[in-house]
């Protein structure tokens, strides 16, 4: 079961991190595509958490610890991604709110909810560094993903830094969208072989 669930999950995974990729180049192109970006968001961080947890479970028993604290910074990182992405959807969307709050809410403003979002990502990368730590490795296909999981550890260090820098706070709004589309363009490039090589490594027996 453990070994269904991590292909499952690690597939699921896959197949959004691209949706979202394919989505945000679209976007580029000022087409309006944000509602079902954010749908992808959403089920990434829904997918990602049962695709670290099979990394616990196949861990070996020394590696446990690790394996855990990658499972609690997946569950934190859902957290915030989540309350930040379903706000977007629903609340926002609906427009149900007065313009101040909104505009705090709104994380396309570089506000409240945009710090929230990159700090969530940050938590994120921390869970991969630690679920990375948790391989054995036995191909060079692990070895790859190994090192992938645990290089992608290193997007905490900016998606902590930049808001509490202020990176985005007075850039220009058409500049700021070409940046940050740009950056989650490279970040999903990055991303979607960690699924396929997780899918590889799940197969192989949990």
């Amino acid at each position: 079961m453990n070994k269904k669930i991590g292909m499952i999950a690690s597939a699921a995974n896959g197949f959004f991190v691209a949706s979202f990729g394919v989505l945000t180049a679209i976007g580029l192109l000022d087409v309006d595509v944000f509602y079902w970006a954010v749908i992808a968001s959403i089920f990434i961080a829904l997918s990602f958490v049962p695709m670290v947890a099979a990394f616990a479970a196949k861990c070996k028993q020394e590696a446990k610890a690790k394996g855990n604290t990658a499972m609690i910074f997946a569950a934190i990182y859902a957290t915030f991604i989540l309350m930040v992405y379903f706000t977007q959807i629903t609340t926002l969307h609906n427009e149900s709110i007065g313009e101040e709050i909104g505009f705090m809410l709104n994380y396309l403003n570089f506000s409240w909810f945009f710090n929230l979002n990159l700090l969530g990502y940050g938590i994120m990368s921390l869970s991969t560094f630690f679920a990375g730590l948790t391989i054995y490795t036995q191909s060079k296909g692990d070895k790859v993903l190994k090192g992938m999981l645990m290089g992608h550890g290193i997007f905490f260090v900016s998606s902590f830094i930049m808001p509490v820098l202020g990176v985005f706070t007075n850039m220009d709004g058409t500049d700021a969208t070409w940046i940050g589309g740009t950056v989650l363009l490279i970040w999903s490039a990055i991303f979607l072989p960690i699924s396929i090589l997780s899918f590889n490594y799940f197969r192989k027996g949990v």
